[in-house]
């Protein structure tokens, strides 16, 4: 579904992106981890335009997105959950699920679908979105990006600055998302997460792919081990 190829990413002289290859297909989960500066941000932000690469490309099916406006990235069907999740606070919950609906489809009832999906946004539904807790916020940041049916959802940094307790509720609605059978890259810092949950994981540092594999292989990876799950080999 997704297949980046060689992609370089760079800023001004600086190259941080340093020819990443790695495929998404229809049904997994697949993973992106690594520590910051290890160039999962600007990764994404050649998927989805916000940056041209300098070398290689991204492909979704058929379409090359190498250059293509972010407008026209998600008609394609690619979603993004931003870290940081960036939804409008001083709008109610139903009101930021009605201004990510398609245009040309049924506001009412994609937010009622994003409603059932997440019962704690439903209780919430006329209630200023800064007035929700943080991990309200970001169920309402996936459900936002979910209500035009995308082809591709991609999560960056889902657990970020959450309790616990909140990670898991989150973790427990992706779960839910993969049983619908929702495509999934997921960017995370918290390695020992995300290996568990996804397909295949790639571990990033400095902007190069260092390992990448099944649950299983990384696992018993001794590099991955020590580095990420603070295991011995």
């Amino acid at each position: 579904m997704l297949e980046l190829e060689g992609l370089r990413v760079g800023y001004g002289r600086i190259e941080v992106v340093h020819g990443v290859d790695l495929s998404v297909g229809e049904g997994e989960a697949v993973g992106m981890i690594g520590p910051n500066g290890a160039g999962k941000s600007s990764i994404l932000r050649a998927i989805f335009g916000l940056v041209r690469p300098t070398a290689g490309r991204a492909v979704f099916g058929d379409s090359v997105l190498t250059g293509m406006a972010p407008e026209r990235v998600a008609r394609l069907g690619l979603a993004l959950v931003p870290e940081g999740r960036h939804i409008f606070k001083t709008l109610t919950v139903e009101e930021n699920l009605r201004l990510a609906a398609p245009a040309n489809g049924d506001g009412a009832e994609s937010t009622e679908v994003a409603l059932e999906r997440f019962p704690i946004l439903r209780q919430r539904a006329r209630q200023r979105a800064d007035r929700l807790s943080g991990g309200e916020q970001q169920q309402l940041a996936i459900a936002r990006a979910l209500t035009g049916e995308p082809k591709l959802l991609v999560l960056d940094e889902p657990s970020l600055g959450l309790a616990p307790k909140m990670i898991d509720t989150i973790y427990e609605l992706l779960h839910g998302l993969r049983e619908e059978g929702v495509t999934m890259l997921l960017v995370e810092q918290n390695a020992a997460r995300t290996i568990d949950f996804c397909d295949r994981c790639a571990v990033l540092s400095t902007g190069t792919i260092r390992a990448q594999g099944s649950r299983e292989e990384l696992q018993r990876n001794p590099d991955v081990l020590r580095a990420y799950l603070g295991r011995q080999p």
